[in-house]
């Protein structure tokens, strides 16, 4: 661990205090993890929230747009804004449930699980680039700590 009584800073001009920190060390590798993942998806024709929405559309299949809000913690307004685009896209369809018509029920399309083929190595191409000071077992390692530090207390 890194003296606190140093005033120094690191060459981002962060004070030497921090480094060492777990909790600003996290938040600057969630930072970085972003910007990297952000400018990858963009360049794949993706914009924020299409790739959870997808991806959990392809996992758990067609669902109420407030269950998929609930799963990702994605606000009602900011959810519907979402699919907006992504049907605008091509990439879903909303249709009115047959057991709740006051719900609609959202699918993948065609088009939209080859976009989430797309947006899918786009991710791994930013992770790629984040963790490349990692060897193969380091990032095995790091994914599996993170995995562990995320779970809900038991």
């Amino acid at each position: 661990m890194i003296s606190h009584d140093s005033c120094e800073q690191d060459q981002s001009g962060a004070p030497r205090r921090l480094w060492g920190m777990t909790f600003w060390l996290l938040g600057r590798a969630a930072r970085n993890a972003q910007q990297l993942t952000q400018e990858q998806l963009t360049s794949a024709g993706m914009r924020r929230g299409f790739y959870g929405v997808l991806a959990t559309i392809a996992e758990f299949g067609p669902a109420a747009q407030a269950e998929i809000g609930r799963r990702l913690g994605i606000d009602r307004s900011d959810m519907v804004a979402i699919l907006n685009d992504l049907e605008s896209e091509g990439f879903i369809t909303r249709e009115q449930d047959s057991t709740d018509r006051r719900r609609n029920r959202v699918a993948l399309t065609r088009a939209g699980r080859g976009a989430l083929s797309r947006f899918d190595r786009a991710i791994a191409e930013a992770e790629d680039k984040l963790l490349t000071a990692f060897t193969l077992d380091e990032r095995a390692q790091l994914v599996g700590l993170l995995e562990r530090l995320v779970q809900p207390p038991q």
